[in-house]
């Protein structure tokens, strides 16, 4: 399967998914995650129509985004891995969407870039308390709302979740939901969750970000 072919599939079932629950599938945005990717893949991507794409590390972020900016250059990026503080200037520098923000540290670290307008940040939420995955506490998140929004630099845009690995998808039910109320009583509107096994549940929660890479791109590069 070509990549315009993954592509125009994932889009079929974000639409019904969207129409299922009542929903204009417009108001959900596809995330497609290039990570592990190569070049080409990317710009198969771009020509079938898709601007925003995800990535998880920078140095291979930041090749990528350098290496298309002036070829593609209204792509739209989104940071969805883990950020590490010291690495937060290329983000700034390239205004790509942190979808992964989680500690006051790393919001004084984004801040300190002073970016010429806002960067756009999602919190995430480690709903499931996965200790081996990053994302703040539900406990924890009135804080770290307040402490971003303390910041003129950075505009929140909504939250961020990861559920726990599970073969029946049904079962991100719950965590997605809790996200979903979570963002509502912050007044945000921006819910990224859902992937390629669980994107329908996800939307039937209320996702506006959906992150795919499998069924768009195939087995990534490692």
């Amino acid at each position: 399967m070509s990549v315009a072919e993954g592509l125009l599939a994932v889009r079929t079932r974000i639409a019904a998914a969207a129409r299922a629950a009542g929903r204009d599938p417009a108001s959900v945005t596809l995330v497609a995650v290039s990570k592990r990717q190569p070049l080409s893949a990317i710009r198969e991507a771009y020509a079938a129509g898709q601007r925003v794409f995800g990535e998880n590390y920078v140095q291979e972020w930041v090749e990528k985004a350098d290496a298309l900016v002036s070829e593609l250059p209204d792509l739209r990026w989104h940071f969805i891995g883990h950020l590490q503080r010291n690495k937060a200037r290329p983000l700034v520098e390239r205004h790509a969407w942190l979808e992964t923000l989680d500690s006051p540290k790393l919001v004084r670290a984004l801040a300190r870039q002073a970016p010429e307008q806002p960067l756009s940040v999602s919190i995430q939420v480690n709903v499931a308390r996965e200790a081996q995955k990053s994302g703040v506490l539900p406990e924890d998140l009135d804080a770290l709302v307040a402490c971003v929004r303390a910041e003129p630099t950075l505009q929140l845009e909504g939250l961020m979740t990861v559920p726990p690995a599970d073969a029946d998808p049904s079962r991100a039910r719950p965590h997605f939901e809790t996200l979903a109320a979570l963002a509502e009583a912050h007044g945000l509107d921006s819910l990224s969750m859902g992937m390629s096994a669980d994107l329908e549940v996800a939307i039937a929660a209320g996702a506006t970000l959906v992150r795919v890479g499998t069924a768009i791109f195939g087995a990534r590069l490692d």
